[in-house]
Order: C-alpha cells, then sequence, then structure tokens
C-alpha cells in the first residue's frame, strides 16, 4: 500500500464530523470549525483541503492587520489572488493577496500532526503559491504532515523602503515580511482545528522562499512562531542596508516619474503601473531593480548571517539545501549568453555572472586543472553555481556551526535523465519535495528515479518536521558532512570542498536572491 492510499483512506476515517455531506454532489466535503471562523473547503483523494483562506489585510505600502471572523462561512475551495507582479503566469494578481492554503488528512484537534509552512520562491518580486508544483496534497498524505502555502505581497508592494522618505511608510521596507508573520500568528491560532500542532511548525522553502525564511531568524517579532527551518537554494547573508534600499527606492520612483517628497501619486497609481517600473536600473547591483528585506532597525535590527548566525534562532534546528547545477537555471543550455562561448571569451562573460570581484581567468585556470574534459560551458555553468548560487548556503552553515547550532545540510545531484544537459538545477527539488514530479511542468520528470529521489527526500523533509532532526551526522567544520539526493542517496563530506575553499579567498556579496 502506497503511503498517499494509506494515508487517505485514514484521513477519511479519522475526520470524522469534519467531512460532510455536500448537497447535490453525493461526495464528501471538508468543514472545519477554528478561531478564524467556519471553513468549508473539499476533499481530493483522500485529502482535506482549504485553498484561499484570508489570513489579512494591508493598506499599500502599510504594515498588515489580521483578519477578524465573521459571522458567515469561510468558502475554501479556490486560491486566492496572487501578489501583482510583471508576467502573466499566475492568475488572478491583485494587492489584495494575503491568503494561504491547508491540506490534511485529519482536521481533528487530537491528531496534532506536524506543521509544513511553505514559503514560495521567484526572489522577493515574483511567484505564488498557487503554482502546480506546491500543491501540498501528496506530501500532506505521504508523511502524515499538514502542509500550508502562503501568498504575500512581493517587489514593491511588499518591500519598497519608503521610511526615509515619509515617516508614515515605516514598515514598507518589510511589509512582505510582516505578512508572512502575520500568516505564521494565524497558523498559531488556527492550525490546531485542521489537525495540526501549533508547537510544532516547521517553515520550508525554495529560492526566495528560503532567503525569507533566513531572514524570518532574524527577526524578533518572528520568534517563537516556528520550531524548524529548512531552506532549498535560498539564502539571506546580508539584508539591503538602509541607505543601499532608499537608493533602489530613488532609482524606482524616477522611473514612475514620482517626486520623492510628495509620494501621494504613489498611492493612487494603479497596481499595474507600479508593475512596470520594476524595470528600473538597480543603482546598487546593476541589472533591474532589487527589493528585498532592510534593515530598518525596526523589524530588523542586524543582518541575518553577518557578522555572525544571529543568535535569536540559533537554538532552531535548521536543514540547508542547494542543487549540484544551480546555475543551469539562470543559463539554460541554448541561451544567448551561451551562445558561441568558448575559452577566448569565456573569461569576460562569466565575470558579471559570478557577483563577487574575483579573477575570472584564475577561476577558469583552477577548473581546468581539475578538470580538463570540462567544456567552456560547464565550467561557466560550475563556477557560477559555486561563486554565486551555493555560495551563501556555505556561509551559513558555517557559522552556524561555529555556534554549534542544530544544522544539517544536503546537496540535491538528481538531473532527469531524459534532460540530462539540465542538470540539477535550480528548482528541480521542489517537485522531489512536494512529490508533485508528475506534473507536466515538473524539471524532475517522472521517471523511477526520480520517484526514488522524491521518496527521499519527502522522507527527510517530513521527518525533519516531526521530530527536529535528520539521519546523517550534523553540519561541523571538522567533517561538513552534507547529504546527497539522488536516486541512490548518501552522506559525504565536504563535497565540492576545493570549489568552497577556492570562492571564499573573497568577499560575498549578497545578489538578488
Amino acid at each position: 500500500m502506497s503511503g498517499v492510499e494509506g494515508w487517505s483512506r485514514r484521513g477519511l476515517i479519522s475526520a470524522g464530523l469534519a467531512l460532510t455531506a455536500a448537497p447535490g454532489l453525493g461526495r464528501p466535503r471538508a468543514d472545519v470549525l477554528a478561531p478564524a471562523g467556519r471553513h468549508l473547503g473539499t476533499v481530493e483523494d483522500g485529502v482535506l483541503v482549504f485553498r484561499g483562506i484570508r489570513y489579512g489585510r494591508a493598506a499599500r505600502f502599510r504594515a498588515p492587520v489580521a483578519e477578524r471572523p465573521g459571522p458567515d462561512p469561510v468558502l475554501a475551495r479556490a486560491f486566492g489572488p496572487v501578489a501583482p507582479q510583471a508576467g502573466n503566469r499566475y492568475q488572478p494578481q491583485s494587492e489584495d493577496c494575503l491568503f494561504l492554503n491547508v491540506w490534511t488528512t485529519d482536521a481533528s484537534p487530537a491528531a496534532r500532526k506536524p506543521v509544513m509552512v511553505y514559503v514560495h520562491g521567484g526572489a522577493y518580486s515574483s511567484g505564488s503559491s498557487t503554482d502546480p508544483l506546491n500543491e501540498g496534497g501528496r506530501l500532506a498524505a505521504f508523511g502524515d504532515v499538514v502542509v500550508v502555502t502562503v501568498n504575500h505581497r512581493l517587489n514593491a508592494f511588499g518591500y519598497l523602503s519608503l521610511a526615509r522618505l515619509d515617516p508614515r511608510f515605516a514598515d514598507s521596507g518589510n511589509a512582505g515580511q510582516l505578512d508572512l508573520i502575520l500568516a505564521l500568528q494565524w497558523v498559531r491560532a488556527n492550525i490546531a482545528a485542521f489537525g495540526g500542532d501549533p508547537g510544532k511548525v516547521m517553515l520550508f522553502g525554495q529560492s526566495g522562499g528560503g532567503a525569507k525564511i533566513a531572514t524570518l531568524m532574524g527577526m524578533p517579532a518572528a520568534r517563537g512562531l516556528f520550531h524548524r527551518a529548512a531552506t532549498m537554494s535560498g539564502q539571506q547573508v546580508t539584508a539591503s542596508g538602509p541607505l543601499n534600499a532608499t537608493a533602489r527606492t530613488r532609482s524606482y520612483l524616477a522611473r514612475l516619474g514620482v517626486d520623492p517628497a510628495d509620494l501621494s501619486a504613489l498611492l493612487t497609481m494603479p497596481a499595474e503601473q507600479l508593475v512596470d517600473g520594476l524595470d528600473a536600473t538597480d543603482p546598487v547591483l546593476g541589472g533591474a531593480v532589487y527589493f528585498g528585506p532592510v534593515l530598518d532597525m525596526r523589524w530588523l535590527t542586524r543582518h541575518p548571517f553577518w557578522p555572525d548566525a544571529n543568535p535569536l534562532s540559533n537554538a532552531i534546528p535548521m536543514l540547508l539545501g542547494n542543487t549540484h547545477d544551480e546555475a543551469r537555471a539562470f543559463l539554460p543550455p541554448g541561451s544567448a549568453r551561451l551562445s558561441g562561448l568558448d575559452w577566448d571569451n569565456l573569461a569576460a562573460r562569466m565575470a558579471p555572472e559570478l557577483r563577487v570581484d574575483i579573477l575570472p581567468e584564475w577561476v577558469i585556470a583552477q577548473y581546468r586543472a581539475r578538470h580538463p574534459a570540462m567544456s567552456p560551458q560547464e565550467v561557466m555553468w560550475a563556477a557560477v553555481t559555486a561563486g554565486r548560487s551555493w555560495r551563501g548556503q556555505v556561509i551559513e552553515a558555517e557559522m552556524r556551526a561555529a555556534a554549534n547550532a542544530p544544522t544539517w545540510v544536503y546537496q540535491c545531484d538528481f538531473a532527469d535523465p531524459a534532460r540530462p544537459l539540465l542538470g540539477a538545477l535550480h528548482t528541480i527539488d521542489i517537485p522531489l519535495v512536494f512529490g508533485t514530479i508528475a506534473d507536466p511542468g515538473s524539471p524532475s520528470g517522472n521517471s523511477a528515479a526520480a520517484r526514488a529521489t522524491s521518496a527521499a527526500m519527502m522522507r527527510a523533509f517530513t521527518g525533519f518536521a516531526r521530530t527536529g532532526t535528520l539521519p546523517w551526522p550534523q553540519y561541523r567544520t571538522r567533517r561538513r558532512t552534507t547529504m546527497i539526493f539522488d536516486a541512490v542517496s548518501r552522506s559525504r563530506d565536504d563535497p565540492r570542498g576545493w570549489e568552497r575553499a577556492l570562492f571564499a579567498r573573497v568577499p560575498y556579496v549578497q545578489p538578488g536572491t
């Protein structure tokens, strides 16, 4: 009997009074009474699903406020809107986007299941909890956990630092983080009614989601709201300093034609126009303007992992992970930046991708000396992965090890056998952890090897949610033990140690995550 089938049957039996017949439909529906009100969801493959639960409201550039229970039932059968962002991948979009979703196999308060709260990726500028790869049903069934996914404000709506321009907007630079804190407060108050244990909440998130979690670990307002953390290809060593954040705001306002001395136009401007302004030039990093958490000395009073791991959260068990070939998602095979790449132009093209001040010719020589069979394209992928994408995770792991904090590290090496050139690219661990590898958009594919890797990762993540520990040694600088997730998973000490040492020679620059 598979995990999904087993938990589906158990969920239908143990949910008991939480299941009633839907009038005229002849099938059960989910009905949960929580402090936030009565919630009407659906049952899908034996899993109770509640989509589009409002947890708060927020005026533009202001801190959010909790949603007050009303007299009417909460119809939780469709996703809520996602935050405004560039592109049309996720719809509908609205500033009114503070919604979360819950999957559980047993909505009785006595169930006391571990709770896994997922923060989506997309840097701080895009993404959504409604992506099919983030569907929580298979994970909830496989591990007997409650899964929660969250939408929150992004880009300028969530991270435009206006505090030094107008004191009315003192919270604007971290509004997106405050949304997540409010969602966690909702979880603490309500999740028991959905079968979850509010004293056993694990945050996990990929890319920008992981960075948001690293930031939350350094925010006093989030203290006590979660009890384990797992970051997947997403780190936040330093936040945006207040002066750099204000410089970015000025660049953005100039792109919109708004006078920094009078923000009234910004408050009434259509959301679509604010999204259009996101292509403003970043005065610090170059490229499109970066929005992320701000060292505002109000909600965030020190950097998350500088000069050390924030003592505020060192007691929280943490799992840090990356994929082996992160950069292949940013520099995909056949892309313009790889077209015509050869040994003569590799250094010039690599330098801006590394985002750190290191001699690219020397980096290339190091890779060629160790791996003479590598092509220019392979060297580009490996160096950018190690120097830009992986470096933040290494720093966080080293700092937590120095603090003797409970920390485990993984590396996802799995690549879809049908698309070997993609390698273990950025995002491949999302469907592996959620068990959504059969979705047509999954970069993992649904091979036997993918299924084995997914099962291993799902066991690790749900087990971590349950116990706060993992079945391989903690990360310590004496060995740097790392779990390698693949068709056959195994732990190794200090994999890619020479690449770690290579880039440790130069200061790290936090990229636009």
